[in-house]
């Protein structure tokens, strides 16, 4: 069984259930799950996790993303998206400049109104189910945050915008909210989701690829180990005698840590550590706590 995380290059006409469905075919394993869906006519990064990666499938939906996208003033629709049943055309009244002025006022902390076609779920019932039923029900805005918007490309009334946002913000929406600030509506007509985190365009693998690569037995190379998520935490080894311990996810005292109190300096009061056993194998997160003297489990990723 294969334990990590794989960059995969979602494309166009995928579901990210579909992803996940032909990765178990191709890893021949069913322990996999990914990090936050795509639109299936949205390409681009979707972190999966396999085997006891999964273990930070919530962890890795939190992590900031980035997205190039289409947008077009002048049309409204059902999905916010080009591909949706048009409700409106207005003709463009706003300058370039005032356009510009406007996509780029959307900088920084907002609250936004999911999109009634989106997985969210009211009632036990996703938001999507009911719009295709016809229905619209009313939606709680959220508080999102875009840490970065760049126009990339400029033909009034059609712009590519770079967009860096916080978990949780509908780019779709963000098109339709551009398009109603400027009073002429607005859609989203492309989206490539550039990077989730540390996970970028350019590493991620498509599925053909990967399945070459099972094909010739290095499958392998594509999964990048769990622990690689917490290279910026400090590192302890457990010693042979406290190996038991730490294989039943107990706490840890510095008698059982390799080289002991004089590690100290390495770690602060409530701080974070990457734990491995006398074998360099990596078990889990631990956070020390320095009133008790104590390493106490965080989130344990051993293997199974």
């Amino acid at each position: 069984m294969y334990h990590g995380i794989i960059n995969v290059y979602k494309e166009a006409g995928y579901t990210s259930h579909d992803v996940v469905a032909k990765l178990r075919g191709i890893c021949r394993q069913k322990k996999i799950g990914h990090t936050g869906t795509l639109d299936p006519d949205a390409v681009g990064v979707l972190p999966v996790c396999l085997g006891n990666g999964t273990r930070l499938c919530d962890m890795l939906t939190d992590r900031t993303k980035e997205y190039v996208a289409g947008l077009r003033l002048g049309i409204t629709t059902d999905t916010q998206d080009i591909s949706g049943q048009i409700l409106e055309e207005k003709k463009v009244l706003a300058s370039p400049e005032k356009a510009r002025n406007v996509i780029l006022s959307f900088l920084g902390d907002s609250m936004q109104i999911p999109p009634m076609y989106s997985a969210l779920k009211v009632n036990g019932k996703k938001l999507y189910e009911l719009a295709r039923e016809g229905k619209e029900v009313e939606r709680a805005a959220r508080p999102i945050t875009v840490y970065e918007i760049e126009i990339l490309e400029e033909r009034h009334p059609d712009y590519r915008i770079r967009i860096a946002c916080s978990k949780g913000t509908y780019i779709r929406t963000l098109c339709h909210d551009i398009g109603q600030s400027l009073g002429c509506g607005g859609v989203m007509t492309s989206l490539t989701r550039t990077r989730v985190g540390e996970f970028e365009l350019g590493h991620a693998y498509t599925l053909d690829r990967l399945q070459e690569m099972a094909d010739q037995g290095t499958l392998s190379q594509a999964v990048i180990p769990v622990d690689r998520m917490f290279e910026g935490y400090p590192a302890v080894e457990v010693k042979e005698g406290a190996y038991k311990a730490l294989k039943n996810g107990n706490q840890l005292q510095w008698k059982d840590i390799a080289g002991g109190p004089a590690e100290k300096n390495l770690v602060s009061d409530r701080e974070q550590v990457r734990v491995y056993s006398h074998q360099g194998s990596f078990f889990g997160i631990y956070r020390y706590e320095e009133n008790r003297k104590m390493f106490s489990p965080v989130k344990m990723f051993i293997a199974e």
